[in-house]
């Protein structure tokens, strides 16, 4: 009898199958096309202090305003759709640490961005940066590369406070701009990083208004759907790194929003498990709720014409 992966894996597109037309190692990104530049990241991370509690920590990144910046947001529920409420804290300076209640929760945070670097020029740093999270003295969150002073603080913060679990388990993204959209993200904690790179350009050798969503994953072109203006909603199941992942689109709001400010949105998503559905999936998050972050990892983005 077949394994249920190895069922899968011939109906899933696999990213060790070469989609690209030519060797493997060519990108799949025209040098005409640039791609566009995120403005705004928000991570979200679930933390399980040794008391069992457990905690949503989201970091929202932006480079608007007066600089880069970041807020930071500890909730016990179910992510809010808005950046701001009473447990959201902004930490608009490079350097520094800040104290404040939240969840019946004693939460303090260190931060330092004041060297950090950042790929594309865009709201998230990437390197030579630390974000540390504690809630009742014990470390919950531990972000970034630092340097050896740094890291001896470190070891010396986990020898005095217990180290709570944590991991990313939803990543959002906002693009503004051209209709080429490039991301990074891992789909599980043992995983690897991977290249994402997402088109809606015009059919090669066609009319430009004939829109093409072409969906490349490391350099591989895994799918395209053409007529994308009857074709706005849809979904495509991938398998990576010994998971099935849901890639779903919606550009209704690109093509029948009035004006030119609609967004498409683009989510990739984990399963629970080799032998779930894709409709069942969507009838456990209605039934659990916020319990959803305990199963699966998503990555969503937003893209808008305008600003």
């Amino acid at each position: 009898m077949r394994s249920i992966a190895t069922c899968y894996s011939e109906h899933a597109i696999k990213i060790s199958d070469s989609y690209c037309s030519g060797p493997s190692n060519r990108s799949c990104v025209s040098p005409n096309l640039i791609p566009s530049v995120s403005n705004e990241v928000s991570c979200i991370y679930k933390t399980q202090l040794s008391s069992q509690k457990r905690l949503l920590i989201t970091l929202f990144w932006c480079n608007k305003l007066l600089g880069r910046g970041f807020i930071i947001n500890v909730s016990d529920n179910s992510p809010s759709s808005s950046k701001f409420n009473l447990n959201s804290q902004q930490l608009s300076s490079n350097k520094g640490d800040k104290v404040f209640e939240s969840c019946n929760s004693k939460v303090q945070v260190f931060w330092d961005i004041s060297n950090a670097q950042y790929e594309n020029n865009g709201p998230e740093p990437s390197h030579e940066f630390y974000v540390i999270v504690l809630v009742d003295s014990e470390l919950c969150l531990i972000l970034g590369d630092m340097n050896e002073e740094e890291e001896l603080n470190v070891k010396n913060l986990k020898s005095k406070f217990p180290v709570g679990k944590f991991s990313l388990v939803s990543r959002c993204e906002r693009f503004s701009g051209s209709t080429v959209y490039s991301t990074k993200a891992k789909f599980s904690d043992s995983g690897n990083a991977h290249d994402i790179l997402i088109k809606c350009t015009g059919e090669e050798g066609g009319s430009k208004s004939n829109l093409v969503l072409s969906v490349s994953i490391d350099e591989k072109k895994l799918f395209q759907v053409k007529r994308l203006r009857w074709n706005f909603r849809g979904n495509q199941t991938i398998f990576l790194d010994n998971l099935l992942v849901d890639m779903m689109w919606d550009l209704h709001d690109w093509f029948f929003k009035e004006g030119n400010s609609g967004c498409a949105i683009f989510m990739f998503r984990t399963r629970s498990g080799l032998d779930s559905r894709l409709w069942l999936e969507e009838k456990n998050l209605q039934q659990k709720g916020k319990e959803w972050v305990d199963e699966q990892f998503s990555l969503l983005i937003y893209a808008c014409k305008n600003q």
